[in-house]
């Protein structure tokens, strides 16, 4: 019988480097100011175990390659091209659903349809990006935004407001918290596909 443990594989700063396609230096820079969680081996080299490699690639928004997702515990976390979205409205959340899929083949899209719901599919799943309805049931969208922008639980989503609201001052707020791209109510789908595909490198 076999009692060999098995050593979990664990990155150099060089190896997470190739990796995410940048110099030595920038994944040491990464790790020493507390971007990257590594730990230090008794000779006192960075390792970095493939779970938090995904989870930091997943918050910059970078392409997780497959190889390094099969050696995560929780692959289903950092699921390449996920789309969320967010809104109350069933139907027009699962129209944005069905656009996107036949525009998009390789997105996996997932949905919510209240504020609670949002923020355990965000953590759960990481998606780059992020259709988010502010007039939500639980948290509402507001709250949400504040949490993706000042808190980075979320790591880093793009996200894309779309609203019913007429109130003149809500894109305002949500370009001081961070929000780049606002759209009102009723949708023009192949434009919000436009901005869709820009978070996205391999669509």
């Amino acid at each position: 019988m076999d009692n060999k443990v098995k050593k979990p594989v664990v990155f150099s700063a060089l190896e997470v480097a190739n990796i995410c396609g940048v110099v030595n230096q920038t994944a040491i820079n990464w790790i020493r100011n507390g971007y990257l969680k590594a730990f230090n081996t008794p000779g006192g080299q960075f390792r970095v175990y493939p779970d938090d490699l995904a989870a930091f690639m997943s918050s910059r928004n970078m392409q997780i390659p497959e190889s390094l997702l099969e050696l995560c515990e929780n692959k289903d976390a950092y699921e390449l091209n996920t789309l969320l979205i967010i809104d109350d409205d069933r139907t027009l959340n699962n129209v944005i659903s069905i656009y996107m899929k036949k525009i998009f083949p390789r997105l996996n899209i997932i949905q919510a349809f209240d504020g609670f719901e949002a923020g355990l599919q965000l953590s759960a799943k990481h998606p780059q990006c992020l259709l988010l309805d502010l007039d939500l049931p639980g948290i509402n969208g507001f709250d949400i935004c504040r949490r993706i922008y000042e808190e980075k639980e979320f790591g880093n989503p793009r996200v894309i407001v779309v609203t019913a609201l007429e109130d003149s001052s809500v894109e305002e707020k949500l370009t001081k918290i961070g929000v780049n791209h606002f759209f009102r109510k009723p949708l023009t789908l192949d434009k919000l596909a436009e901005i869709v595909k820009r978070s996205y490198k391999s669509l």
